[in-house]
């Protein structure tokens, strides 16, 4: 018999979405066209009210017999997650009003996408992981591709899909070997200690399916083409919200599914964080283009990241919690940035082409500024902190070779955050930026705020020792 109560405790924002989902369909189908313009702002409420769900059952539950839990590790995710989908609809009605491509099934998308999200932030069972991995792709596939008129969109959703789709056999089949072997798909009851090669290999296989979902190397071939090729607030959708998710579910995935065999799985997965910090590191370096450039730099926050899932859930759960927040909302507010930045009634796509943009437009260049140096880790900005947690993780860890990997890898992208910076400040004008909507000024601005100063100011209560290890607490023995 259900338990209607500990449904609820445990699956109100996604029970929240699915409803919203199908009267965002009905709707739009009746009403049509003059649903469009409703919808974004119907969309961004719904994500809002998702986000408060979370935030009010956020000691979590279990449901449907194990196959959903939820704990103060996923729930604070699914706020944070849900707020940065929330904004990122909000951001992206004046694009595709401009470009022609405004209809209510882009909202629709971004909340069965966030719908995903939630599924796997509350899986507890394999098939319910991958059953909320294939509801979040499906939906980005289309979302990447949104801009049909495109050959670079299309190319991108065909992209995406063709090697997501392999990406997601790949976790499916090591999933189909991890049941095989021990029995179980749940994973309260599943443990690899003194299994077979058979289910050591079939971890190794989840564990590269899920390395594509974050794009870590050396799964990461499809991001710098589809960050360049999809729509920008499609993009800055991907770099904010699914990536905090899926990073969330990567480190719940270790720590609880497989984490009585720790010892088997740190070397991989640090292998994984290296290789993302030296290609993000210095892929980046030699690229023109800003939506790609920010893709490599995804990368190496990606590598940051996996840095604190090698450091074990004690040390690493709390710093990928600190990290990955102050990272998800300055990502979310360079792009939305890219998205307000236009000359000539054409987006600002190459480096070059910010030159003179501290003259023109002064305010939106210091946030834009605080946002870079926050995700390039300078102090006294709040990704240093972010940073500084996750190198302290990995020392404490013994981790030391990767956390020498990730100071030289900061460094080392300095170039081309500091080149951004140059150009902008520096530089002369060559064309005068059109005015930016207050709108995505004002999400810039705020993003600047909270990411480069709230939590440089606060970090005492907002990091390790406060409310990150709260939050982690759920994943805690």
């Amino acid at each position: 018999m259900l338990d209607t109560q500990s449904i609820i405790q445990a699956m109100a924002p996604e029970l929240w979405l699915a409803a919203s989902g199908l009267m965002l369909v009905l709707v739009g189908a009746i009403v049509g066209e003059r649903f469009n313009s409703l919808s974004y702002k119907v969309g961004a409420l719904v994500m809002f009210g998702a986000a408060a769900l979370s935030a009010m059952h956020l000691q979590g539950g279990e449901a449907f017999n194990g196959l959903v839990k939820t704990t103060t590790f996923t729930n604070f995710t699914k706020v944070i997650s849900f707020t940065l989908a929330g904004v990122a609809i909000f951001l992206s009605e004046g694009f595709l009003r401009r470009h022609e491509i405004s209809r209510y099934e882009y909202p629709l998308l971004m909340v069965l996408a966030s719908l995903g999200m939630g599924i796997i932030l509350s899986a507890n069972n394999l098939m319910t992981l991958y059953m909320g991995i294939e509801t979040l792709s499906l939906s980005s596939y289309v979302l990447a591709a949104f801009h049909r008129d495109s050959a670079r969109s299309s190319e991108a959703g065909l992209k995406y899909f063709v090697l997501g789709a392999l990406a997601s056999g790949i976790l499916l089949y090591g999933a189909s070997l991890v049941y095989g072997f021990t029995g179980t798909t749940s994973f309260d009851g599943l443990t690899l200690a003194g299994e077979s090669v058979g289910a050591m290999f079939g971890m190794v296989l989840m564990i590269v399916g899920l390395a594509f979902k974050i794009s870590a190397a050396p799964m990461h071939v499809w991001t710098p083409d589809v960050y360049e090729g999809a729509p920008t607030p499609v993009v800055a959708f991907f770099a904010s919200a699914p990536k905090f998710a899926s990073l969330v579910v990567f480190a719940n995935v270790m720590f609880t599914l497989f984490g009585s065999v720790m010892d088997q799985w740190q070397l991989i997965v640090a292998i994984i964080a290296g290789l993302s910090m030296i290609v993000g590191s210095l892929g980046g370096l030699t690229q023109n283009n800003i939506k790609r450039l920010l893709a490599y730099s995804s990368i190496a926050n990606v590598g940051y990241a996996l840095v604190a899932v090698a450091a074990g859930q004690v040390l690493g759960a709390p710093a990928l919690l600190t990290f990955s927040t102050i990272y998800v909302i300055s990502s979310l507010g360079l792009f939305a940035g890219v998205l307000a930045m236009r000359r000539r009634g054409g987006m600002v796509e190459n480096i070059q082409e910010l030159g003179g943009l501290a003259r023109r437009q002064p305010v939106f260049a210091i946030a834009m500024t605080v946002l870079v140096l926050s995700v390039a880790g300078l102090p006294p900005f709040g990704g240093f902190f972010g940073k500084y947690e996750v190198l302290r993780a990995g020392v404490e860890a013994e981790l030391v070779p990767l956390a020498i990997i990730l100071v030289i890898a900061s460094v080392v992208s300095l170039g081309y955050y500091l080149r951004l910076l140059k150009v902008m400040w520096f530089d002369e004008p060559k064309e005068t930026f059109e005015r930016v909507d207050v709108t995505v000024l004002g999400t810039v601005v705020a993003c600047a705020v909270i990411a480069g100063v709230v939590f440089m100011i606060f970090i005492g209560e907002l990091g390790t020792g406060g409310w990150a290890s709260y939050a982690a607490s759920g994943l805690l023995p």
